[in-house]
């Protein structure tokens, strides 16, 4: 059974949140920025779950012990959201994963790592100033050329354009994939996820 609205359960050690980071509005639908909402839809999609509502500036879904969320706070102030649910249902940071663009991979590459810095990304930037740790674990989605950033192209401009026609079935495979990796992270932990996704 699945609900729409996550609560706080007798067991918050075994909840689990996915959060996929973009920004909100059809404006920015299909850019490469919003992979990871593509990629919560997507998991939300197989649990025959829907995201909605506004809990936390958040869509939301809980299915068993997983929660999905994607921020509707904009990209850059992704880390209120993801506080005010964290604090909302109880969880520590180590229950949290994740999930954005990264343009210094190759479309179609994932990269999940424990913790670390943001390297750049402000949504994830956000997110750990607001939680105070860099205790969190991330996916990240390659969204760049089979060279890293295009030379010369404004990065801005690159990350919040859409994909290019060539481009969509090594997205929805990717999207797919990082789908995969999310429910291994969930189920499995994070040395199970990166053994069997970061390739």
């Amino acid at each position: 059974m699945t609900t729409n609205e996550p609560t706080p359960s007798d067991a918050n050690e075994s909840l689990r949140l996915v959060c996929g980071l973009g920004n909100p509005g059809e404006k920015y639908l299909d850019t490469r920025h919003n992979v990871g909402f593509l990629v919560v839809e997507e998991i939300a999609r197989r649990q025959n779950a829907r995201l909605e509502g506004e809990l936390c500036k958040s869509r939301t879904a809980r299915v068993g012990d997983l929660v999905l969320a994607a921020p509707q706070t904009f990209m850059n102030r992704s880390g209120f959201a993801v506080r005010c649910l964290a604090e909302r249902l109880s969880l520590g940071p180590q229950q949290i994963l994740v999930v954005y663009d990264e343009i210094h991979l190759s479309l179609g590459r994932l990269r999940l790592r424990r913790s670390g810095s943001p390297a750049g990304h402000r949504g994830l930037e956000s997110i750990l100033e607001n939680l105070g740790t860099d205790q969190v674990a991330r996916l990240r989605l390659g969204v760049g050329g089979a060279d890293g950033p295009p030379a010369g192209e404004d990065l801005v401009e690159f990350v919040l354009a859409p994909f290019a026609s060539e481009e969509r079935a090594a997205t929805v495979e990717m999207v797919e994939r990082a789908a995969e990796a999310c429910m291994c992270w969930a189920e499995q932990g994070s040395e199970a996820a990166m053994q069997a996704f970061n390739g």
